[in-house]
């Protein structure tokens, strides 16, 4: 009986139900075929070329069990890392989502009987993190890769610097507001000092009072009376500018412990916020491109800037192959050069100033550059990684 048609009914209906995943009992692994029935699984099994295969399995068995056991470990935990990442996440949901293709290795042919013996080896190999709950068996990816590790080594030792910078800040704030209560117990305490005439020539008037006579005071009288109230008007208005004088020192000297800080962080700020920006991209300068939207073939791949527009978005030809590419600032970083090269500075207050790159702190996250142009030429100036890049 010869096959259908192509276009038939019937062979149509078999192409449908062949895309479909089909029941595990009726899958021969060895020769990697997939029948719908029992019927055709019987008739396969009693094929010249099953017998063959199975030959071929017979002089070695723990060869095919060892490459099935292989293939099915290392298709698993690929689907582990690239679905699921480092989270946490039951074993069963990642084995469904695995057999979902129907062309997976199935764990009848693998050296573990259940899926619960497999996520145990997982974890005494130390592939995975494995732990039971009520609910089953949970498993979490461990990331090794080295790139992985330096990166998470580098946010680990930037947290500490910012922890240490905090703790020399609370250190500074703590010993200014030491020094502000005691300058102020020392003003609280009081001076006592010589009295001493400021003028030996000025001359000192007394009024009397009224005089003797009734008919009323006399002319030298009525002078000496005005010459004092003037005295005692002075007096008073050079006491009140003494004491104006020594409220404002006082208010001065309490200033200066808290508020002088604060005010010092504000002017820091401001500086900083006025040289800064959000924008860095520069023309003829050399950036990574760090998406991955673009796929492996731009990937961590270097390009020259040609063009900048509307200074979040340039336009970049890839060094490796003279592609241009438009880019977003964010899906780019700077390029850190070898020492002795050229980079530009495309942030902080040294904007726009081309610079020779002397030595890298890698512990600071940062490097020192000698300025090669503008007024400041010739200074050497520690620039974060980030504010600077190659010249093209």
């Amino acid at each position: 009986m010869g096959k259908a048609d192509f276009l038939s009914p019937k062979a149509i209906s078999n192409r449908i139900k062949s895309k479909g995943l089909q029941k595990l009992r009726w899958y021969c692994q060895m020769c990697q075929k997939q029948c719908r029935d029992e019927n055709g699984f019987k008739c396969h099994c009693m094929s010249e070329s099953h017998q063959r295969q199975l030959l071929l399995a017979s002089e070695d068995p723990t060869k095919f069990m060892d490459y099935f056991s292989d293939e099915f470990k290392s298709d698993f935990v690929e689907l582990l890392r690239r679905r699921f990442g480092t989270k946490r996440v039951h074993n069963n949901i990642v084995y469904n989502e695995y057999i979902s293709d129907r062309e997976h290795v199935h764990m009848n042919s693998t050296q573990w009987e259940t899926l619960t013996d497999f996520t145990k080896w997982l974890g005494r190999e130390g592939l995975c993190k494995v732990d039971e709950t009520p609910k089953g068996w949970y498993v979490q990816y461990i990331d090794r890769d080295p790139e992985t590790i330096r990166r998470q080594e580098e946010q680990a030792r930037k947290k500490k610097q910012e922890l240490d910078d905090e703790e020399r800040s609370a250190r500074f704030i703590e010993e200014q507001v030491r020094r502000g209560r005691d300058s102020k117990e020392t003003d609280e305490t009081p001076v006592y000092t010589e009295l001493k005439r400021e003028n030996e020539e000025e001359k000192v008037a007394f009024n009397m009072g009224a005089s003797s006579s009734v008919a009323g005071p006399s002319k030298s009288s009525s002078v000496l009376g005005a010459s004092a109230l003037k005295t005692a008007a002075a007096s008073s208005t050079k006491r009140k500018d003494t004491s104006f004088g020594s409220d404002s020192r006082a208010e001065k000297k309490k200033k200066s412990a808290l508020e002088e800080i604060i005010e010092m962080e504000e002017k820091k700020k401001k500086k900083q916020q006025s040289v800064r920006t959000d924008y860095w991209l520069q023309p003829n300068i050399v950036v990574k491109v760090v998406t991955k939207r673009l796929g492996e073939k731009y990937h961590k791949k270097k390009a020259v800037v040609t063009e900048v527009r509307e200074n979040y978005t340039a336009v970049v030809r890839m060094i490796d192959s003279g592609d241009k590419l438009k880019l977003d600032q964010n899906h780019v970083e700077t390029v850190i050069p070898a020492p002795g090269k050229k980079v530009l500075i495309v942030n902080g207050p040294y904007r726009d100033t081309e610079a020779l790159l002397e030595g890298i702190d890698e512990k600071h996250f940062c490097a020192t550059l000698t300025l090669d142009s503008g007024q400041h030429k010739g200074k050497r100036v520690d620039v974060a990684y980030e504010d600077f890049s190659k010249l093209a």
